[in-house]
């Protein structure tokens, strides 16, 4: 029986900075049996014009989007950040619109990449061998808005070679939050910077999450202090990517 068909949301950080995180993605979807598309009409989920408060922009995305992926049995997004915005804001945002139901509609198949995995398509491990030491930061919107937390950790589990040192406070915010490193530069310097002691505590080789903004606040900011650590999106890892330079690093 063929598994099922199932479109890539591959967000903007990913298709601009980091595009080994959608290729990927894409072999843990088909290792899973998932026949996998990555619609060329696909465009930004609308977040940023939702989070400022440019609602007539956002709701002509969201309409766009649902458009381009409703005929899929799901959506997968390697971020928990756009996937929350497609199945928990798009309803809120349609709501009394004609296309509510058709954005509750698509809100129930999308998923974050790990949960859909996990819980959706029942994956326990995967046949990888990683040596190494990684700790995992819990991104704000796919642990609190999806619930994303132990998903990525029993995937990581069944990686042969890897270690999991748990950091402390793990689920406290980086300090990017979308636009809000842009309206408190001061404040989310503050934030990254408390993670990254975190993180170096733990004597961990990789800082491992599930978002790439996050990723890349934390890379930025280890850079900068000379941290040893480097950081890498968690489905690289699970699909045994680590050939690719580590975010922020040149290559």
């Amino acid at each position: 029986m063929p598994g099922p068909r199932v479109a890539l949301f591959v967000t903007c950080l990913v298709d601009m900075f980091r595009p080994s995180v959608g290729f990927a993605t894409v072999k843990l979807l088909q290792d899973a049996g998932c026949t996998v598309e990555a619609p060329a009409a696909q465009t930004c989920c609308g977040q940023p014009a939702w989070n400022t408060g440019d609602k007539e922009t956002a709701k002509a995305v969201a309409r766009a989007v649902i458009a381009t992926f409703e005929g899929y049995d799901y959506v997968v997004v390697p971020s928990g950040s756009c996937g929350a915005t497609i199945a928990k804001d798009y309803p809120q945002m349609l709501a009394g619109d004609a296309w509510e139901a058709r954005a509750r509609a698509l809100a129930e198949r999308t998923f974050e990449i790990t949960a859909f995995l996990a819980d959706v398509m029942g994956v326990e491990g995967v046949a990888q061998a990683v040596p190494a030491v990684v700790t995992y930061h819990d991104s704000c919107s796919g642990l609190r808005s999806l619930g994303v937390r132990e998903q990525p950790r029993r995937l990581l589990a069944s990686i042969a070679g890897l270690e999991l040192r748990e950091m402390a406070e793990s689920e406290v915010c980086c300090g990017f939050g979308g636009t809000f490193c842009v309206k408190y530069p001061e404040i989310s310097d503050v934030m990254v910077g408390d993670k990254t002691r975190a993180i170096a505590e733990t004597g961990a080789d990789l800082v491992l999450a599930g978002d790439l903004g996050c990723l890349m606040n934390m890379a930025g900011k280890a850079s900068r202090e000379g941290r040893a650590f480097r950081a890498r999106h968690v489905v690289e890892v699970l699909a045994g990517d680590l050939g690719t330079p580590a975010i922020g690093d040149p290559g």
